[in-house]
């Protein structure tokens, strides 16, 4: 298969979903390492129905290789744990913490992008900056 058309395949079997903040809680933040959060929601029903027709993809700053072992295990270890306790490992295909091909994303600090203009006003909501041209 050439390179296109593994792209495309990729792209348009696969979602990617951010994990902190979109499938568990994370109100504390790093805290001690630990991933502490309960599911978000409609998260664990909603994966499931998602992974019916399509690979889903989690990815989350909790993989970054230079990230500490918590009770020695690697954070992508601890996602593991978390999506097993909950009931929905085996509707995810993979845990990273690269911006995989995918159809969409879905994050809670994403911005879409329409157009230049749009992306600094909507950016304003995230820093209380303003950004004049």
């Amino acid at each position: 298969m050439d390179y296109k058309k593994l792209v495309d395949l990729e792209e348009s079997k696969t979602i990617a979903i951010d994990f902190d903040g979109v499938i568990h809680s994370h109100h504390l933040g790093f805290y001690d390492g630990t991933i502490y959060g309960n599911p978000i929601k409609g998260s664990l029903e909603s994966i499931r129905k998602l992974s019916e027709k399509f690979n889903i993809i989690i990815y989350t700053a909790k993989a970054k290789p230079d990230r500490p072992l918590i009770n020695g295990k690697s954070g992508i270890e601890l996602v593991w744990d978390w999506l097993k306790k909950y009931g929905i490992d085996n509707c995810i295909k993979e845990v990273t913490s690269e911006k995989p091909r995918a159809i969409c994303y879905i994050d809670d600090k994403a911005i879409k992008f329409e157009n230049w203009n749009q992306v600094l006003i909507d950016l304003k909501n995230f820093t209380n900056e303003e950004f004049n041209y």
